[in-house]
């Protein structure tokens, strides 16, 4: 149970990053949605740090 959690937490990180990813190669890239997508990402990451422990 807790390895399929961790790996939901995983693609729903990998999910973010390519959303950062295009977002940001965009010409004009939506600076607040940019900053609200790397505040949810860092959250993940710190929820997937905390199941390690």
């Amino acid at each position: 149970m807790e390895s399929s959690h961790i790996s939901a937490l995983s693609a729903k990180h990998a999910g973010l990053e390519a959303r950062i990813k295009a977002e940001t190669s965009r010409p004009m890239p939506d600076a607040i949605l940019v900053a609200s997508l790397k505040k949810q990402k860092l959250r993940l990451k710190e929820e997937m740090e905390a199941q390690h422990h």
